[in-house]
C-alpha cells in the first residue's frame, strides 16, 4: 500500500527568478497540507540559498529534503558558477542550460531511490527548461507539472506567434500586429517578442531547444502559472480552451507565508526608508533584476535622469566591475535624496514599505507580481525575454503602470535622461501616476484574497492537490 502522505518533488532551474517562486510554492502547499513532504533537487552551490529561503516560522525543515548534485563539468561555464545571476555574460545562458542536461543520470538514480522509500513521490514540479525530467518522471509513473515563471498572457502570445508566424510580411519592428482574430485586442510588435521568435521564420539551436521543452510540457499533466485568474482570466480561458496541458493559476506565490525566524537588525536601507516615511517623502524604487545587462551609455543616462528628476529614490544597483568608475560621485551628489544599495536586498520588503510609491522595473514577472501585491505602480522598462509582453499586460491591459519614454518611441529604444526624468515625474507626481496607483491598490486587495481559503488560486491549488491524492489512492488500491 502506498503512503497516504503527499510527497512533492521540485526541480527548479538555477536562476533566482525561477528558484524563488518554487520555494514559495513549497510554503503554499504546506499551508494546504501541513504533513506534506518535499524533496528539492538542485546543485551543491545552490543548496545554501534554498535552505535560507525556506527558513520560516511556519515550515518545519524536517519536512524538506534537499538532494544536491555536483554541477556538470563544462569548458564553457566557469568553475563555481551554478546560477545564471553569476554568469559573466548572459551570452552563456544557453551553454549553461545545455550543461544542466548532464544532471539527468544523477536525477534518475535519485528519483529511483525515492520511489523505493516509505513515502514515494506523488508528483514532480519541474522547471520547463528541464525537458528531460518528463521522460524520467514517466519512467516511474510520476505525474509532472511544468513551471516557467511566466503568465498566461505571455504563454498565449508566444505560442500563437510560433503557430501563426504573424511577422512574415512585416518589416517594421514596431508595427502592431493582431495575432489571432479571437483575441483582436491582443496586438504586439516584433520588438515585443524576443529573438529568435521575432524573426519571420524562427530557427536555430535555441528554437530546437525550446521545442523540446514545449513537447515535454505538452506531455506533462499540468502547467503551473504564478498568476491569478482575476488578473488575466481571458488568457487563462483561452489557453485552456486551445492548448494542452491545462494551466493552473496558483499565485501570486510571493504572498505565501515566509516570515523569517529570529529578530534581525534592520539593514541600512530599511532605516533610510523609515526616515523617508517620517519625512513624508515618496520613494521610487529602481531595480532591473539579476540578469539585465545595462550598457555603459545607458547607465550614464539613468544616473542623470534620476538626479534631474529630483525624486527621492533607492537604487538596487548591479553593474559590471568596469562600470564602477561611471557612478563615481553619484552618491555624493544625491546624498540625502537617493540611496544606492549594492548586493542583495529584500525587494518585497522595499516594495511593501509605506514610503515606496513607485517602481522603475525591468518587468520580470516575479517583480511585477510583487509590485502588484504591494500596491505599487510600475514604470515599465522591459529588457529581455518575455518582459516586453509583461509590460504590455501591465500598462495596456491591467493599467497598473506606465512606460518609460524612449528616444525614438520604440519599445526597445534607447532611454535618454530627459525621457527618464519625464517618465519618473509622470509616475510619481502627475495625474496619470495617480490613476495607475489607484488601480494597483485595488488590484492588490484582489490579489491577496486569491490565495486565502475560498479564493481562486486557493481553490485551484486545492483541486490540483486533491487530484494527485486521488490518483495516488487509486494507484495503491
Amino acid at each position: 500500500m502506498a503512503s497516504s502522505i503527499l510527497h512533492v518533488a521540485l526541480f527548479p532551474f538555477m536562476a533566482k527568478g525561477h528558484m524563488i517562486p518554487l520555494l514559495q510554492l513549497v510554503k503554499l502547499i504546506h499551508n494546504h497540507r501541513s504533513n506534506a513532504k518535499f524533496t528539492i533537487f538542485t546543485t551543491l552551490a545552490n543548496e545554501p540559498f534554498i535552505l535560507s529561503s525556506l527558513s520560516s516560522d511556519s515550515l518545519p525543515l524536517e519536512l524538506v529534503d534537499i538532494v544536491s548534485f555536483p554541477f556538470p563539468v563544462t569548458s564553457e561555464i566557469p568553475s563555481g558558477v551554478e546560477s545564471t545571476d553569476n554568469l559573466p555574460s548572459m551570452s552563456l545562458f544557453y551553454p549553461f542550460v545545455y550543461a544542466l542536461e548532464g544532471l539527468r543520470p544523477q536525477f534518475e538514480i535519485a528519483l529511483a531511490g525515492l520511489q523505493s522509500q516509505q513515502h514515494p513521490v506523488t508528483c514532480l514540479v519541474s522547471d520547463g527548461f528541464f525537458y528531460w525530467t518528463q521522460e524520467v518522471a514517466s519512467k516511474f509513473d510520476i505525474p509532472r507539472l511544468a513551471f516557467y515563471g511566466m503568465n498566461n498572457y505571455s504563454f498565449v502570445l508566444y505560442t500563437m506567434v510560433d503557430m501563426t508566424r504573424p511577422f512574415l510580411e512585416v518589416e517594421s519592428m514596431d508595427e502592431l500586429v493582431t495575432i489571432d482574430g479571437s483575441i483582436p485586442w491582443a496586438r504586439v510588435t516584433r520588438n515585443d517578442i524576443d529573438s529568435p521568435w521575432c524573426d519571420p521564420v524562427p530557427q536555430g539551436p535555441t528554437v530546437e531547444y525550446i521545442k523540446k521543452c514545449g513537447i515535454a510540457t505538452f506531455n506533462s499533466c499540468g502547467l503551473l502559472v504564478n498568476s491569478f485568474e482575476e488578473l488575466e482570466s481571458q488568457y487563462l480561458d483561452y489557453w485552456n480552451m486551445k492548448f494542452h496541458p491545462k494551466a493552473w493559476c496558483i499565485g501570486p506565490l510571493c504572498l505565501a507565508n515566509d516570515s523569517k525566524l529570529g529578530n534581525f537588525e534592520k539593514p541600512n536601507w530599511e532605516n533610510w526608508l523609515d526616515k523617508k516615511w517620517v519625512e513624508k517623502k515618496p520613494i521610487l524604487y529602481v531595480a532591473f533584476g539579476t540578469q539585465a545587462e545595462v550598457s555603459s551609455d545607458q547607465l550614464v543616462e539613468i544616473m542623470i535622469g534620476l538626479e534631474k528628476s529630483m525624486v527621492d529614490f533607492i537604487w538596487a544597483l548591479r553593474i559590471k566591475p568596469n562600470q564602477e568608475e561611471l557612478i563615481d560621485g553619484l552618491e555624493e551628489r544625491v546624498e540625502g535624496r537617493g540611496l544606492i544599495v549594492r548586493g542583495w536586498v529584500d525587494q518585497r520588503k522595499i516594495l511593501e514599505h509605506e514610503a515606496t510609491r513607485g517602481y522603475l522595473s525591468h518587468c520580470g514577472w516575479n517583480s511585477v507580481t510583487e509590485s502588484i501585491c504591494a500596491g505599487v505602480p510600475i514604470l515599465a522598462w522591459p529588457m529581455s525575454a518575455e518582459q516586453h509582453l509583461n509590460a504590455r499586460l501591465i500598462v495596456e491591459e491591467v493599467k497598473v503602470g506606465l512606460r518609460v519614454e524612449t528616444c525614438n518611441g520604440s519599445v526597445r529604444g534607447f532611454v535618454k535622461w530627459e525621457g527618464l526624468r519625464n517618465s519618473i515625474l509622470e509616475l510619481m507626481v502627475e495625474e496619470k501616476g495617480k490613476m495607475v496607483r489607484n488601480n494597483v491598490e485595488e488590484l492588490a486587495k484582489v490579489a491577496k484574497k486569491t490565495i486565502e481559503e475560498g479564493g481562486s488560486s486557493w481553490n485551484s491549488l486545492e483541486s490540483l492537490l486533491t487530484k494527485f491524492e486521488t490518483i495516488k489512492v487509486s494507484t495503491s488500491d
